[in-house]
């Protein structure tokens, strides 16, 4: 995982995660825009198999729209990216894009806040996963 991520494992199935992450984010303000089950997709077009995984788009819409207010271009890279992947029987990693590297993609100091924000947000969803661990 690299420095672009935040990301949590959890030692539990990846079906019940993937609820629990949709249920973390709702609790953070945050709505899913998008659902791609990666899995399938890289079935279909491919015919390989990947362990079960799906990108959440997930928005906290003041948040973005403060954001597209100072940046219009930061849009690009809306919305928030979580990833719910199985690894193993049994153990399942929920990984986020994290807003701070997002940050390195502006020249706008005055988008800061809203990253922190978004951070503290999504920092908190996966703990709360953590926790029920």
């Amino acid at each position: 995982m690299g420095s672009y991520t935040m990301s949590t494992t959890i030692t539990r199935p990846y079906a019940e995660v993937l609820d629990a992450t949709r249920a973390a984010l709702g609790d953070q303000g945050f709505g899913i825009l998008s659902e791609i089950d990666l899995a399938a997709t890289m079935k279909a077009k491919l015919d390989v198999d990947l362990p079960p995984q799906v990108i959440l788009g997930a928005c906290r819409p003041p948040l973005a729209y403060e954001a597209i207010q100072v940046d219009p271009s930061i849009a690009a890279v809306l919305p928030c990216n979580v990833v719910v992947r199985s690894v193993e029987e049994g153990t399942t990693v929920v990984e986020a894009f994290d807003p701070d590297a997002m940050m390195g993609l502006a020249d706008d100091r005055a988008l800061d806040s809203v990253a922190a924000d978004a951070k503290q947000r999504l920092t908190a969803a996966l703990a709360a996963l953590s926790e029920e661990d």
